[in-house]
């Protein structure tokens, strides 16, 4: 009977104690990690806990591993030794010993190693409290290297880190060992928006030596900007400030301002042009969605001049050589968009056509009710200026302006026939009214114009498979083809209003490689409707394989080309034969080829051929060739004094630490190398730098030789991973 008493007290003890236990522990938890036998005990007594041979302790977000751990209920007080790793808040803590507490997040070590990228530190008597976000350490560096010995780093008799920003006295700079710069007092943020500096130091013949230099601040998330101070031995110097914010709903925006005194704006223009030496360029964007479904869009863009983006912003300049200025608002609906677009001319030396201001309503192709007849529509009413551009600020005496309102509506009615053949037949109408026309160059009066236009659009797919067929050479697992023969019927009788004579000129066809639409409302040069009488025929052919799980399109191959019916008199029969074809024979090897080829004279018009090798990571080779005759017709479309371009860009990594870049524009048409591009990449871990040559033989003019050095610290980089491949020219700091 004792026993059994005595068994049921100890019994009693024991649920007690572990009732206490799970009560004690419910807030943190203790485990052991080790590879071997470990130990962990509780003195319930004097609450504490200790565990031997590899422990975690985890409280809340914060976790501790370590090899011997004494944790104190209490206090909430940790003291660990032996390889300790502390993590909380995304950072890590490394120490031989460290005391933690995880109620007030106090820290303590004589010994440290921390980082949260991009900034690492290390170094002696380590005091924090993190509540604060104040860490204070003595005889420390702090660098952006995660390594033991960083090539770069700075070392001070004393650190305070508030949050993300560090305060060192009497610090210095250190580069490969070597002590580079002292500072009494250095302060600088480490987030990863830090405020920072830039320099892009060279050589260029109509520059001369050369420093472009920028310093990014950051003021919060809300707004951050660039200041420029620009210095070019032969023009002088230049700069500005570029602005950029972030307002939530009320979108995101930019505001560049460049300014250049000009020593020698006419170095290499030719004989009897002048630019002025006071140049600058203004450039404003915005846009943003404040409610639902409603957009706006607002860009100026003002140069002094025809050259200053090309003579000292190359990048802008090879992106958008005529800038625009415009401001739009967009309305959607889930059938209709409500459009407003005013588009001022700000720069003189460019023709525009303003719109002051043009309100368009557009009706998304949508089902009428039950039946199945569709509906899409378009109208637009404005106040138009076509102004030439000007010369020495004289009018050309050309310009001319009017009023126009512009609806169009169609209806269609797609079937589909024996379950493959797709019939869509359309048919639609236009109402144009322009007002008097006054300006210098006005030549029309009132008008009114009507056009009527039908067609049909018939196509089918089909389609065979191919699943055992296998290539190793062309990467072949299985193959299907796939041909898309298709025919686009429009007429369109001679409208009672036609001509450069009879209407205002504002929407007119443009010269283009491409081949333009004949169906409305996708051909939109409304000022341009004449009569037509076509057939488009169309082929296209797919080829596709499956590679690593994937279908992939082996070849697709598009080819079309116009049948007038009842040409114009400056037309032929058979429009210029199209072919878009982009093969892939490899996963590394890919094949462009853009062809027109004018079918009355059998000669070409253009062509454009582009093979990109990638066989590895290690490089990669892009060889193409450009061609467009010569057109010397006169009028908008003309495509004028053509090309014979061949150009080539290779990209080599040596090693984990060297990368060469070589790129080459040759104009075939005069055995001219227009362009030529060397860089040398050096990875020096906590920091990268480029060394770039290149030549440019100008058709006029001298060669223009430009040597570059850019840098940029890892941790606070001046240009995307890669951007260079499609802004090569930030290598020269435009």
């Amino acid at each position: 009977m004792k026993s059994l008493r005595g068994i049921f007290l100890l019994t009693t003890c024991w649920l007690g104690f572990s009732c206490e236990l799970r009560a004690q522990l419910m807030d943190y938890k203790i485990d052991h990690i080790g590879p071997g036998e470990g130990e962990i005990q509780f003195d319930y007594r004097k609450n504490i806990a200790t565990g031997t041979n590899g422990v975690m302790v985890r409280y809340g977000g914060a976790v501790l591993t370590a090899n011997t751990v004494t944790y104190y209920r209490d206090s909430g007080l940790v003291v660990a030794e032996g390889g300790v790793r502390l993590q909380r808040d995304n950072q890590t803590w490394v120490s031989q010993r460290i005391s933690y507490n995880f109620v007030t997040k106090e820290i303590e070590s004589d010994q440290f190693h921390t980082g949260k990228a991009p900034v690492f530190a290390s170094g002696e008597s380590l005091r924090a409290d993190l509540t604060n976000k104040v860490y204070i350490a003595r005889q420390a560096f702090i660098t952006t290297e995660d390594l033991a010995e960083p090539d770069i780093k700075v070392r001070a008799d004393s650190i305070r880190i508030y949050g993300d920003r560090i305060e060192a006295r009497h610090a210095m700079l250190y580069v490969d060992g070597v002590p580079l710069f002292y500072f009494p007092y250095y302060t600088r943020s480490l987030a990863p928006r830090a405020n920072n500096f830039n320099f892009v130091p060279g050589y260029r013949s109509k520059f001369g030596p050369y420093l472009l230099s920028s310093y990014h601040w950051f003021l919060k998330e809300q707004l951050d900007g660039i200041i420029h101070l620009d210095w070019r031995e032969k023009r002088g110097l230049a700069g500005g400030p570029d602005f950029n914010w972030q307002l939530g709903r009320w979108g995101e925006g930019g505001l560049k301002y460049y300014y250049a005194h000009d020593h020698d704006p006419n170095i290499d223009l030719p004989a009897g042009t002048s630019l002025p030496h006071d140049r600058q360029r203004l450039d404003f964007t915005w846009q943003a969605e404040p409610f639902t479904n409603f957009e706006t869009k607002a860009v100026v863009r003002y140069q002094s001049d025809t050259n200053f983006v090309r003579d000292f912003l190359e990048t802008e300049y090879r992106h958008n050589p005529q800038p625009s200025t415009f401001i739009e608002a967009n309305k959607f609906w889930q059938n209709f968009s409500l459009d407003t677009y005013v588009q001022p001319r700000v720069n003189d030396f460019l023709e525009t056509v303003e719109r002051l201001p043009e309100v368009r309503l557009t009706g998304f192709r949508q089902e009428l009710g039950p039946t199945p007849i569709y509906y899409e529509s378009q109208s637009s009413i404005g106040y138009y200026r076509r102004l030439f551009a000007e010369t020495n600020s004289l009018p050309t005496g050309m310009d001319y302006e009017a009023a126009r309102a512009d609806t169009y509506h169609q209806l269609l009615l797609p079937y589909t026939f024996f379950g493959w053949l797709d019939v869509t037949p359309r048919a639609g109408g236009r109402f144009t009214w322009y007002s008097h026309a006054s300006g210098p160059g006005a030549t029309t009066d009132e008008q009114y114009r009507g056009v009527f236009n039908t067609g049909a659009e018939v196509s089918f797919k089909a389609s065979r498979v191919w699943p055992t067929l296998q290539s190793g050479a062309l990467e072949l697992d299985g193959l299907r083809h796939i041909i898309q023969p298709s025919v686009n019927y429009a007429y369109v009788p001679r409208p009672n209003r036609f001509g450069t004579n009879e209407i205002p000129q504002f929407d007119y066809e443009l010269a283009s490689l491409r081949m333009l639409p004949i169906e409305f409302p996708s051909y939109n040069s409304i000022d341009s409707i004449d009569s037509e009488n076509v057939l488009r025929l169309g082929l296209g052919n797919r080829l596709q394989t499956k590679r690593l799980g994937e279908v992939v399109n082996f070849v697709d191959w598009q080819l079309y080309t116009d049948w007038r019916l009842k040409p114009h008199d400056a037309q032929t029969t058979f429009s210029d034969l199209f072919s878009d074809m982009t093969i892939k024979p490899r996963s590394w090897l890919t094949i462009e080829s853009l062809i027109r080829y004018e079918i009355n004279s059998g000669l070409w018009r253009m062509a454009f051929h582009q093979f990109t090798f990638q066989p590895a990571q290690t490089w990669n080779w892009s060889i193409g060739h450009f061609y467009v005759r010569d057109d010397p017709t006169t009028g908008p479309t003309s495509l004028g004094i053509g090309n014979n371009l061949i150009t080539s860009t290779m990209f080599y990594r040596v090693n984990e630490d060297w990368c060469l870049r070589a790129a080459h524009r040759f104009e075939a048409r005069d055995g001219r190398m227009e362009e030529q591009a060397y860089s040398i990449y050096r990875d020096m871990r906590s920091w990268t730098a480029a060394l770039t040559f290149r030549v440019l033989e100008n058709e006029t003019g001298p060669r223009d030789y430009t040597i570059a050095f850019t840098f940029s610290l890892k941790a606070f980089p001046r240009f995307g991973l890669g951007t260079d491949i499609a802004r090569p020219y930030s290598l020269l700091g435009g």
